[in-house]
């Protein structure tokens, strides 16, 4: 646990001067939790307005919050990714605390995640999750998965952080306002890491506690189904912001799969003069071709890629770095006048 910020009396003092900060909650049957949830970033946050928004629940998760003094919406399109883009979509802040609403995540340290963002002029810190107790707060095979696709994402993307997974984490405006989100459900957090890493943004972690749901509070991931939906999410997202890598792995397979066809063949043809497995022989050609119109592929989509990346770039800079002394919605309402 060393490292790890503890919720404590100095925890919630703070000077974030005029900046407006949103923290948002997407909910699913958790009346167990919310009202503690809400109550904790109440504490660490005391400016902070609190939203709360509900994916069809059917438990009194909508009257435990309110009860608890959130702001409550609803989203009736059901998975993370829809509730996550409809909380991007409609409000508005400088600062954007993502955490769940099942009182896993420490609350109390999302002063120091802020503090991160705005010392070091990030966009995005990511709450590193460390279990106080490792058996109670991962399910089985979570913590392996977790460093599987996150790796995945590190060898394709490059290293931006340690927990992909993690549902905590601290946004800027600028990140929040130009993210494209396409994804459905838990897989919003590879597309979160995703788009920070394509875009060269100044993203970091910081370790947070992490632990075990309260009594009654039950997990809505799916360990294997949620897994290969992340991992698709990896594969499909490699297909669209490196085609030329994700068009030149199928090529070098189809080629290396030309090659073993033809070895015979052609080895038979130097002893013989003689072509006898002529369909295998077709076969390699076609395998080839295959491998080469893939490449030429990757290479024309690596150009369009290029495009989108610039345009989806220059939405990004065309709003306003986080800047402690200087509520971004304030200036913006200011050059209105």
């Amino acid at each position: 646990m060393d490292g790890v910020h503890q919720i404590g009396p100095e925890s919630s003092k703070h000077d974030f001067g005029a900046l407006r900060i949103a923290v948002i909650l997407p909910c699913y049957n958790e009346e167990h939790a919310i009202g503690q949830v809400v109550a904790d970033f109440r504490e660490a946050l005391p400016t902070a307005e609190i939203y709360v928004y509900d994916n069809n629940s059917t438990d009194r998760t909508v009257d435990v919050a309110h009860e608890a003094g959130a702001i409550v919406r609803t989203e009736p399109r059901q998975g993370k990714g829809n509730v996550v883009r409809r909380m991007f979509s409609d409000v508005d802040a400088d600062i954007f605390v993502l955490a769940d609403g099942d009182d896993t995540y420490e609350a109390g340290a999302a002063p120091e995640l802020i503090r991160k963002l705005l010392d070091h002029q990030l966009d995005m810190v990511t709450g590193r999750r460390v279990a106080i107790d490792a058996e109670k707060a991962y399910r089985r095979g979570h913590r392996f998965g977790n460093r599987a696709l996150t790796g995945l994402v590190q060898l394709f993307f490059g290293v931006g952080t340690q927990d992909m997974l993690s549902g905590y984490r601290v946004m800027s405006r600028r990140f929040v306002k130009s993210f494209p989100a396409l994804s459905l459900g838990f897989e919003i957090e590879t597309e979160l890491t995703v788009h920070a890493l394509e875009l060269r943004m100044p993203i970091a972690d910081h370790p947070t506690a992490y632990k075990e749901r309260p009594p009654g509070s039950v997990s809505k991931l799916s360990t294997i189904k949620d897994g290969m939906r992340i991992g698709f999410t990896i594969i499909r997202m490699l297909k669209a912001e490196r085609p030329l890598m994700f068009f030149s792995s199928i090529a070098s397979a189809l080629a290396l799969l030309s090659l073993v066809l033809i070895a015979p063949v052609f080895w038979e043809y130097l002893q013989t003069g003689l072509v006898p497995r002529f369909p295998t022989a077709i076969l390699s050609g076609f395998l080839m071709l295959a491998a080469i119109v893939s490449v030429a592929a990757g290479l024309i989509l690596d150009s369009v890629t290029l495009g989108r990346r610039e345009l989806k770039r220059l939405s990004y800079l065309n709003l306003p770095a986080t800047s402690r002394h200087r509520s971004q919605l304030g200036a913006r309402v200011g050059e209105t006048v």
